[in-house]
Order: C-alpha cells, then structure tokens, then sequence
C-alpha cells in the first residue's frame, strides 16, 4: 500500500504541473488562435478518442450499465461544465487568477460533503471556508481589467463556477471507482463530454484562426500540448490519485497548479505581479490549511477510539 500510496502522489505531481502548464498554455491560444468552446470541444473529444484506444491494451472488469450511464452523465455535466465555463474564463482573465480559483476546490469538495453525505461540521472547518472565500471575493472585487485581462470580473466569476463543477467530479468519480476500473472511468464520463460538446458547439460556431490562418507550427504545437499532456496525460492520472488518497489530498495538490501557473505566468509577461492576488491566494491557502487540519485532528481521535 506505500508503494501505491507513492505511485498515486507521484501521478498527482506530474498530472498537477502539467495542469499548471496548460493554464498558460490555453491562454496563449485563446481567443485568438481559436474560441473557448473550440478548445473545450477539441479536448473532451480528443480524450474520449485517445481512453478509448488505450483501454484496448489494457485489463478492463466489468461495469454495469447503471454505473455507464452514471459516468457518462458526470462527463457530459461534470467534465464538460468544467472546461466549458474554465475555457470561456480564463480567456477573459489571466492565468494566476483562473488558478487561485482552482486552489478553492478542496473547499468546495467539503461544501458538498456536508451538504450529501453527512460531513461534520466545526468551527475550524466554518473559519476555513470563511477565509477561503474571503480571498476568492478580494480576487473578484480587485482585479480590474486590462490588457492581459479583457472582462476580469466575469472572466473570474466563470472560473470560480468552473472549480465547483470539477469538485463535483472529484468527488462522484472518488465513488464510482470503487466499483469500475480507472480505464472504464474516462472511457464514459469523456464520451459523456464529448457528446455535450459536439452538441453545443454548432450554437456557436467553429471559430479557429490556427485552422482558417496559413499554417503557423508554433500554435499548433502548443496545441498539441494541450491535448497529450495536460488532457490525456493528467485525466489518466488523476484517478490513480483519487484510488489511493482522500479526495480533499487530491484536490489540494492543486496548489501546485497555482504556483506553477504563477511562476510561468510571470516568466512569460501573461500576469503582473499583485498585492491583491498574492493576498488573495495566502488567503484561500490558509482557509484550506484551517480545514485540512480540522479533519486530520478528527481522523486522529475517529483512530484512537
């Protein structure tokens, strides 16, 4: 069991920085290089295409249909209103801040404990989620827009949307797991999200300048990135994290995505350097610490009774 408990921190690792990555990545390619629904859709089929072959090479245990139809609901709302509402947002507003709104979701997973299934409830745990979200609305209210940032209020309000839907994920795949394999998980729930992109995107139309444009290889290239590392790659990852560790370790591994995000942000002159964001994210960090230790202290005396 350490060695699997290490395989999966390891998986979340790697999956995490690669996610970091593709938040700078993206935005280099949106809205210009090609819409945000174009991306979304280019992903979520790009996926399902790719789990679908890898799962004829690798060992499969049988799934009911109801457990099918379950995941391929969470891909087609779960998955997809994730990259749907991210996509559309960190378009809007820049790298760091989409991230910080990412570091809520360990928060949002307890939100949805407590409300479905019964997580207790303490004053640490309230105080955490009461300074987290202090930090999401002092990101919100501050950060005004600009040229790196086009709409930074509503780009924000999107992504902040976003990290709630991929929490319900985290923690509905965390439950279909115990009764499928990884491979069947995102065979399903990413045929799930293809399905809804392929359906909504004729409503907006397929805008691509990387496809309509001549052939430029530096965009392309990023694009491919986009679709083998932080999509195939850190999808295929994330449930060997969520078979081994708790769901809210898995979801605070996504600080690393903050601070990659952040320091590549920088590096590459996609953000600016703010007092404001740097609270924002000591804040939501804190608040997360807060709830963190509240369950491992009631973890520690669940152990000794």
């Amino acid at each position: 069991m350490k060695n699997k408990k290490l395989e999966a921190n390891i998986s979340m690792v790697v999956g995490k920085t690669f996610s970091g990555l593709n938040m700078n990545a993206l935005k280099y390619l949106l809205p210009f290089w090609l819409s945000p629904l174009l991306g979304a859709t280019l992903r979520c089929v790009f996926a399902a295409v790719a789990f679908w072959i890898i799962g004829l090479f690798m060992k499969k245990e049988p799934a009911s249909s109801k457990d099918k139809v379950m995941l391929f609901l969470l891909g087609a709302i779960g998955i997809y209103g994730f990259m749907f509402l991210y996509l559309i947002g960190l378009s809007k507003t820049t790298p760091v801040s989409s991230s910080i709104f990412t570091s809520l979701q360990p928060i949002w997973v307890f939100v949805i404990m407590v409300l479905f299934y019964r997580e207790k409830v303490t004053f640490m745990k309230i105080l955490g989620i009461a300074v987290g979200l202090g930090g999401a609305l002092l990101c919100i209210l501050t950060q005004k827009s600009d040229d790196l940032a086009a709409d930074a209020f509503n780009g924000n309000m999107l992504c902040l949307a976003s990290s709630v839907f991929y929490a319900v994920y985290l923690v509905l795949s965390k439950r279909v797991l115990m009764s499928v394999d990884m491979i069947t998980m995102l065979r399903y729930t990413f045929t799930g999200a293809a399905f809804s992109s392929l359906i909504i995107l004729p409503f907006y139309g397929f805008e691509a300048r990387l496809f309509s444009d001549a052939f430029q290889w530096w965009p392309f290239v990023v694009l491919m990135f986009v679709l083998i590392f932080p999509t195939v790659l850190t999808y295929f990852l994330v449930p060997v994290g969520l078979e081994y560790l708790s769901t809210t370790l898995v979801a605070i591994y996504g600080y690393l995505i903050l601070i990659v995000a952040t320091i590549t942000s920088l590096l590459l002159g996609q953000d600016r350097f703010s007092w404001m964001q740097t609270t924002a994210i000591l804040l939501i960090c804190f608040g997360v610490y807060l709830v963190e230790i509240a369950e491992g202290k009631e973890k520690k005396a669940a152990n000794l009774s």
